[in-house]
């Protein structure tokens, strides 16, 4: 059976696998799923239609599927979140549910979000992102895998982080950040995260392609749709056709640039 302090308040709705463990104080509201493996600290509060994947650590006070900031939200509305397998989200994290009916805020697997860290309504989070304390994602904000999230970092709604991107931490985003790209300050583009791809297990052929296409398409003589035609026009390793692409179809906030 799952191990369940007796000051905490479970759901007769609710699904918890046998060997879940939900600590004092806290409160299971609604139909929640909760898979084998999965820990709950103290005090926090997971609520709705909210699934967790197994072996999930969520923190104390942590607070999950509640309403999101939307004034005109309604609260009938049948959105819900999903957070897959091995996730930590430590103390004071808060994931925000979808906006509208069957709405979803989604996270991958094997994220890790430090302290305080907010995921407003429909937020999209990939695989093996680390969030570093008090980041906040705006609602509809998507972030590819691998990416690091620097403490105190502000991403503005609907705008898109790639894979294995950098952003400086007190970093505001109103614009698209491109896979494997560094950003910092307002909107400030300050090259490629080298050191992230090589980490990354990337070859070197992969690496100097990426440096390659990322030249050509941020070329300060040639016009953006210039570049990118030439770039197209060329062949490419997925990993650059990658960033090729996330700058030729941005978000509707466009795409950050040197």
């Amino acid at each position: 059976m799952p191990s369940i302090h007796p000051t905490a308040q479970v759901s007769a709705e609710a699904e918890l696998a046998d060997d879940v463990s939900v600590g004092p104080f806290t409160v299971i509201e609604g139909p929640v799923k909760l898979a084998a493996g999965v820990k709950i600290g103290g005090h926090a509060w997971i609520s709705g239609n909210t699934s967790i994947g197994e072996g999930c650590d969520i923190g104390w006070g942590a607070v999950v599927g509640c309403d999101p900031q939307d004034l005109h939200f309604d609260p009938t509305c049948g959105s819900g979140v999903v957070i897959g397998p091995r996730n930590i989200l430590r103390e004071y994290v808060t994931v925000h549910r979808g906006a509208k009916a069957g709405g979803l805020t989604v996270m991958g697997e094997g994220n890790y979000l430090m302290t305080g860290v907010h995921l407003a309504h429909d937020v999209r989070l990939g695989d093996g992102n680390i969030l570093a304390n008090n980041v906040m994602l705006g609602g509809h904000v998507q972030i590819g895998d691998k990416s690091f999230i620097g403490g105190g970092a502000g991403l503005h709604q609907f705008v898109k982080i790639g894979n294995l991107a950098m952003v400086q931490g007190n970093t505001a985003v109103s614009q698209d950040v491109p896979p494997y790209c560094i950003v910092y300050g307002i909107n400030q583009l300050a090259g490629l995260n080298s050191v992230g791809l090589k980490r990354a297990g990337l070859s070197l052929e992969e690496r100097a392609a990426i440096k390659r296409a990322y030249q050509l398409i941020f070329h300060p003589l040639k016009l953006r749709q210039e570049a990118i035609a030439e770039a197209r026009a060329q062949s490419w390793p997925a990993v650059a056709e990658k960033l090729i692409e996330a700058v030729a179809n941005p978000s509707k906030k466009g795409v950050i640039s040197p």
